[in-house]
């Protein structure tokens, strides 16, 4: 299970927004979410995460925007960006800013759920 790990999801659409929380609140994990980028700040500012899921095209901002204030606020936290609009370079600039996977959408509940125990994982690893 998930040791009461705390999962912010930002996404700007409900749907997956509502799925994922779901799936991940059965799993044990304690979930907030965000529908832009700034409010994904406003969040990190005042409350610890220990995982991101990041959509890459927001509302406010687009992921490897993002990624760099996330990382100035929580450096340690894990992070997962979903995308529907794959890109090598994008995949490459999110990898160079500490992004631990790079999944397209759609994807399965199962796969999230291996992909955040594996990130969860390397996060104890670390010293």
């Amino acid at each position: 299970m998930s040791n009461n790990k705390s999962i912010l999801i930002i996404d700007d659409d409900k749907f997956i927004l509502d799925v994922f929380s779901r799936i991940l609140k059965n799993q044990g994990y304690i979930v907030d979410t965000a529908e832009t980028g700034q409010k994904a700040l406003e969040k990190l500012k005042t409350k610890k995460f220990d995982l991101a899921i990041i959509d890459m095209i927001l509302p406010d901002t687009n992921g490897t925007s993002l990624i760099p204030k996330m990382n100035e606020i929580q450096p340690e936290i894990k992070k997962i960006v979903l995308t529907g609009y794959p890109s090598a370079a994008d995949s490459n600039k999110t990898k160079k800013q500490g992004v631990n996977a790079y999944l397209i959408k759609p994807v399965k509940s199962e796969k999230i759920i291996e992909t955040i125990t594996k990130s969860l994982k390397q996060q104890k690893q670390q010293p």
